[in-house]
């Protein structure tokens, strides 16, 4: 791999970084450009070839993410919305409902008594949301 490419990867894993660390702030394609040092376009192409999703679209699956832990301790779905950086809770219900397979209220009227009982690093894991995951979190994908 040329020098070029890994110092793009770095750049790209840097502003992948800032969105695991600040998914509830506000976030858009120029501000994480920025961080990787690229231009918008640049960046977007450059994100997707490298992570298989569009930096927008990781954002949303980090905060979705998030959001499940947040329902699954009881936060309504509007506070859990607010908590990470959604601003439009039809747009969060949304994607969320796309990409865990219910809705979110679905989503936190429903037992979890598995995810639980594991260590809160192995639950992390195992609830990540994926496109057309099982609704449970722990199907295939």
């Amino acid at each position: 791999m040329d020098e070029q490419r890994l110092a793009n990867l770095a750049h790209l894993r840097r502003a992948r970084d800032l969105v695991d660390r600040e998914y509830a702030r506000p976030l858009d394609v120029p501000a994480m450009a920025r961080h990787a040092l690229m231009s918008p376009g640049h960046f977007s192409r450059e994100f997707r070839a490298a992570y298989g999703e569009t930096p927008y679209s990781y954002l949303m699956t980090r905060r979705v993410e998030r959001a499940m832990a947040l329902l699954r301790a009881g936060m309504s779905v509007t506070d859990a919305c607010m908590e990470v950086g959604c601003t439009s809770l039809g747009s969060f219900s949304s994607r969320f409902t796309e990409l865990v397979g219910m809705t979110p209220s679905a989503y936190r009227a429903q037992e979890h008594p598995a995810v639980r009982a594991m260590p809160s690093c192995v639950a992390k894991v195992r609830t990540r949301p994926i496109r057309n995951r099982g609704a449970d979190g722990l199907g295939a994908v």
